[in-house]
């Protein structure tokens, strides 16, 4: 674990201004380094950047300090900063100048125009990295120096008690989750405090706990100079440091990584095999109100001689509606790699890292594990003992690899209510209800050029998750004709008129399909209906 003390919030209001003045934002660096260089960042690439930022102007000066991690010279650091107050609340750190010759010559990328020789430089001891919230605001994220995005050697040459940025997987569990207001919500394992962030924005109160104390003090920073309300921060394990509290939010990017060790506290949960996020989804049942939502990221593995589907819905605890998503598969060779390259396991003596992916493969080996999936778990406790929503849970486990529009907040919220009126209305009720087509939705035929009847036909959604799915040609029909209007019965009367078929006999095979397109959202039920 790195050594270095962390700042102290107490500065922070007037860092915090002192940054927005200097348009230290995610448009400010959009306009300054240009979209290349911007998005090379996320990359942890820094070149283009230190390209960009040559000249001495107090975004210049900001974006060198702060995310490029470079020295600059007091005098300039002063007229962008309460430097005092920066100093002292040990935002940044006051040293000698560096050597001249550093960073490849004269305006070479690590160059500053030879406005750094000489004098007194400050240096930063965080990572402060702008970040805009949903609604516009000007957020920072505040981690260790060098870690501001998790993943592509992130996480590198670093100890184990690093504290990573914002990365992928933040920024999607953050799209994921369900913003409705709520009295209390939870950030499990908060690391530099983003889900928390999001969630003062709509919960009264936010816990965030974490197994690493520096974790914690990142969180806190975070909050300050994001301008947001101080979260309640608890030390300890999963449910550990609230036990016996409920919430109406969880959210989690646990350390879910499968590993024979746990070296790294940001990645390994200590725990064999997928048994802590098996462990964290089991123990949140208890954990959640009725009618919350709780959202993680998960890995789980793919065990021979067993469907991965029914080793998640074991994983789903009683009371509890999910959703579970896997976005992505690697095999046990394509997984190790891609951990041992995060941990610059690949930069090591070569007998070292032929030792750690070998310890991998005896561990997956000894698991009979041939494969290990990524995506989303979804909960939300649907009711009380005894109710509707715990005699008929509604489980949805289902592997979708292609692209979506985040936020999916109101997509995911979107589904579970559509599970509720699919649980509530049996095929005779649907055929009495009113349905109208989702907006955005086309229909595509799909056949050979000239041939008389399409082979198929499939409707396409252009939000949320983008589904497409194929259907025949009454469905097509029906839902092409769904305004709300006409009940869904009558609508199949017309086309059974039309098509020269028994009603009945179409009123009878019917239903199935319609629960298809209302559960996957083509089709919205008209309230009332």
């Amino acid at each position: 674990m790195s050594t270095t003390s962390l700042p102290a919030p107490d500065h922070s209001p007037r860092l915090r201004d002192a940054l927005l003045a200097a348009d230290f934002t995610v448009d400010g660096l959009l306009d300054l380094l240009g979209a290349p260089a911007y998005a090379a960042l996320a990359r942890s690439e820094t070149v283009p950047a230190l390209r960009a930022t040559r000249g001495d102007t107090p975004l210049e000066t900001l974006v060198r300090l702060f995310l490029l991690q470079r020295p600059v010279p007091a005098e300039r650091a002063r007229a962008v900063l309460p430097l005092g107050e920066c100093l002292a609340g040990g935002w940044v750190v006051e040293g000698a100048a560096p050597d001249s010759g550093t960073g490849g010559g004269e305006g070479g990328p690590g160059s500053d125009a030879g406005t750094d020789a000489g004098g007194a430089h400050v240096s930063a001891t965080v990572d402060v990295r702008p970040y805009g919230g949903p609604e516009g605001e000007d957020w920072f994220i505040v981690s260790d120096l060098g870690c501001a995005v998790g993943g592509a050697s992130g996480a590198s040459g670093h100890g184990e008690g690093v504290v990573l940025g914002v990365g992928g997987a933040s920024t999607t569990l953050a799209g994921l989750t369900v913003r409705t207001p709520v009295a209390k919500a939870l950030d499990i394992g908060t690391g530099s405090g983003i889900q928390a962030l999001h969630a003062a924005r709509h919960a009264t109160a936010v816990t965030a706990t974490d197994l690493n104390p520096r974790a914690l003090e990142c969180a806190r920073l975070t909050l300050a100079l994001s301008g947001a309300p101080a979260a309640e921060l608890r030390a300890g394990s999963l449910f550990e440091p609230v036990d016996g509290e409920t919430y109406d939010l969880i959210v989690s990017n646990p350390p879910f990584v499968i590993s024979p060790g746990a070296r790294l506290t940001y990645r390994d949960g200590g725990m064999g095999g997928d048994d802590l996020c098996r462990t964290l989804v089991q123990e949140t049942g208890d954990r959640l109100a009725a009618g919350g939502y709780a959202h993680f990221l998960a890995n789980w593995q793919h065990v021979e001689g067993e469907e991965w589907q029914d080793r998640l819905r074991s994983w789903v605890p009683r009371g509890c509606d999910a959703w579970i998503v896997q976005r992505e598969v690697q095999d046990v060779t394509q997984y190790a790699e891609l951990w041992l390259r995060d941990s610059g396991d690949h930069r090591a003596d070569p007998e070292a890292y032929a030792a750690r992916y070998d310890a991998w493969l005896d561990e997956f080996e000894a698991r009979k594990t041939k494969a290990v999936g990524f995506g989303w778990i979804t909960l939300r406790k649907s009711g009380s003992e005894g109710s509707e929503g715990s005699h008929h849970p509604s489980v949805v486990v289902e592997e979708w690899p292609h692209p979506v529009e985040q936020p999916l907040g109101d997509t995911v919220r979107a589904h579970f209510e559509r599970q509720d009126y699919l649980r509530t209305h049996d095929d005779a009720a649907l055929l009495t209800a009113h349905f109208a087509l989702a907006p955005e939705v086309v229909q595509e035929q799909v056949g050979l050029p000239g041939a008389e009847d399409p082979e198929h036909v499939v409707l396409r959604q252009n939000r949320g998750m983008r589904r497409a799915t194929k259907v025949d040609t009454v469905a097509a029909g029906f839902a092409g004709v769904c305004d709300g209007t006409l009940s869904a019965g009558r609508i199949l009367d017309a086309i059974a008129q039309l098509m020269g078929e028994d009603p009945v006999l179409l009123r009878d095979r019917t239903p199935q399909a319609i629960r298809l397109l209302v559960g996957e959202g083509f089709l919205v039920p008209v309230a009332g209906s």
